[in-house]
């Protein structure tokens, strides 16, 4: 199996990061799968597949690149850098920052990459200076076409997530917060994180910093930049990715409004105010009233955890709920 000895100093300085850059490759490697993992990626991939195969299509060098950078078991390095890191108090990298560091990837430091990926020599084609500066077209394409008009909602999707594993790992610890997180992935103890099944040698990361990186497209892998960085990316989990496909019961609605239902639907799980927002795309303002009116009519219940405060439904507002389905 492939595992990680990481020390107790790596995990403490362990950091959970957003990154527009990483969100970008993930719905890149959906386009060029063609499949959606759930309906709400189905919408979106319909939306823009035709568009993006016509560009490859256009782009028969840039396409051939991509191919042989997103190898089945193993990407090319420089497609998936470990995402920057900012000091606290200063704004994290946009995404034309990151981007300016692929496109400065050294043109032999990416040909050795795609040897890499292919497992032996370059195609004619292939073996040329401008392999980082084409890829990252193709993704500033992806960015600006298919991600950046709902980058809003998708980024508070993404901190919701990390509130999430921020409260798994204040209750649980780290096995609570790491386990399943990717496939394969699991806390093995004694200082070993497992992430992958693949039988790879094992990596000693002390005195590297530890980057968990959620995704919103069902899409995974692991990444560093040795030995400083090391960037494990995650599809965020299933109840945040598929939100809408969350039905809200019309009587329900009828009966409480709309937008309060749609907020005592979500508590069927532990989630925090930040999570409700993202999840419903109401204002911090309104699911706080929501809030209110549903606690105040003893439909859900709340408890701290950690810094943050989760909201559940209580067995009235679950009678209720089933009651209107």
């Amino acid at each position: 199996m492939g595992w990680w000895q990481i020390s107790a100093d790596t995990l403490a300085n362990s950091r959970f990061v957003v990154s527009p850059l990483t969100e970008t490759i993930a719905s890149m490697k959906v386009l060029e799968r063609g499949t959606a993992a759930h309906p709400g990626e189905r919408v979106w991939l319909d939306a823009h597949l035709p568009a993006y195969r016509r560009r490859q299509t256009e782009d028969p060098v840039s396409a051939m690149i991509v191919r042989a950078a997103l190898a089945p078991r193993w990407n090319a390095n420089f497609l998936t850098p470990t995402p920057m890191v900012t000091p606290a108090g200063e704004a994290p990298p946009d995404f034309a920052r990151e981007l300016s560091r692929m496109r400065a990837t050294p043109p032999e430091d990416a040909r050795a990459d795609l040897v890499e990926t292919l497992r032996g020599p370059l195609p004619a084609r292939l073996d040329r200076d401008d392999l980082a500066p084409r890829t990252a077209d193709v993704l500033e394409w992806v960015w600006t076409h298919t991600v950046l008009p709902l980058w809003p909602r998708r980024r508070r999707i993404l901190e919701a997530d990390v509130v999430a594993r921020a409260t798994e790992l204040s209750r649980g610890g780290w096995a609570a917060a790491l386990n399943g997180m990717r496939p394969g992935m699991r806390w093995l103890g004694e200082s070993r994180l497992q992430i992958n099944t693949h039988d790879h040698p094992p990596r000693e990361l002390a005195g590297s910093q530890l980057l968990f990186v959620p995704v919103t497209p069902d899409q995974s892998w692991v990444s560093w930049d040795a030995p400083h960085r090391y960037g494990v990316v995650y599809a965020c989990s299933g109840a945040l990715a598929e939100a809408d496909r969350t039905p809200v019961p019309r009587a329900l609605g009828a009966l409480i409004g709309p937008a309060r239902a749609a907020v005592l639907v979500l508590l069927s799980t532990p989630l925090s105010t930040t999570q409700l927002v993202a999840l419903t795309g109401q204002g911090l303002g309104s699911v706080g009233r929501h809030l209110k009116v549903l606690l105040d009519a003893g439909l859900v219940g709340r408890r701290r955890a950690g810094r943050s405060v989760l909201y559940r439904r209580t067995d009235a507002g679950e009678a209720l709920v089933r009651t209107a389905r």
